[in-house]
């Protein structure tokens, strides 16, 4: 019989709004990129994501800073190897929704040293704690006498297909977890440096910037970058996003001209 999994969580809620700094009320935090614009042609190799901020508290209590940079969701088709008769086959896939085709969190120190788990677990803060759910393997049963019960047909092995996605996308460069990522540099003042591969994904990409004291967030600001094409790649990229059949047609067109165009130049020699 398959396990029954718990219904996913809700979109976690916002921490406590927090007094500005200049009410003398309580701690804040404020933060800037200092580019929301990533530019992706054929010659690019990668950047860098840099961040500056400062905490503002009026006691100076300790803190700790935690800066997730999160891009846009994307489906991740998943298959596991099986041996039958001697040959290794793919099993029937598995599709993951709301994983994010990027995603970092950096902080000024391990994240299970800043907060709980249930804290991280409510902020997706951290790669273990992200949210992802394979609908097409659930189903809604009476069970128990309860009611509504989310029941996966993955079973015991739900997690282990989690962490499959979570090491691929680690493997590729997309997912990591820096513990050192934020650094105070001066008093108040830090900075964040994160490593955006060249094989990042397309789009706005969401940087969440949290103030955790005492292993409670107590401020947060969130900001935006967008990562997009430019020159004749952005011209290919909106075609086949946005009139996919014909650039379709267009690229077979384009296939076949060249191997025609091969295949006559062969026949001349």
């Amino acid at each position: 019989m398959p396990a029954a999994q718990p219904p996913p969580a809700p979109p976690s809620a916002p921490p406590p709004p927090v007094a500005d700094y200049a009410t003398g009320r309580g701690p804040a935090i404020s933060a800037a990129l200092t580019d929301t614009n990533v530019r992706v042609n054929s010659d690019f190799r990668g950047d860098r994501i840099v961040l500056y901020g400062a905490v503002f508290d009026p006691e100076a209590r300790p803190s700790d800073v935690v800066v997730i940079v999160r891009g846009p969701d994307q489906p991740v088709r998943i298959a596991r190897k099986s041996r039958v008769a001697g040959v290794w086959i793919n099993s029937r896939p598995v599709v993951f929704q709301g994983a994010p085709g990027f995603y970092i969190a950096a902080s000024t120190r391990p994240l299970d040293d800043i907060a709980r788990f249930g804290v991280l677990r409510r902020l997706e803060a951290g790669v273990d704690h992200l949210r992802m759910n394979a609908p097409a393997e659930q189903s809604t049963e009476t069970r128990y006498g309860v009611r509504d019960m989310v029941v996966s047909s993955l079973g015991s092995d739900y997690l282990d297909w989690k962490q499959a996605v979570v090491r691929l996308k680690t493997e590729e460069k997309l997912y990591a977890v820096d513990e050192r990522g934020v650094r105070f540099v001066d008093k108040g003042l830090f900075r964040a440096e994160i490593p955006l591969p060249a094989e990042a994904p397309i789009g706005r990409y969401d940087v969440r910037i949290l103030l955790f004291q005492g292993g409670q967030p107590v401020s947060e600001k969130d900001r935006t970058l967008t990562v997009e094409k430019v020159g004749v790649e952005r011209g290919l990229y909106l075609w086949a996003h946005e009139r996919p059949w014909s650039y379709g047609v267009a690229a077979m067109a384009f296939a076949l001209g060249a191997g025609w165009a091969a295949s006559s130049a062969f026949r001349r020699d």
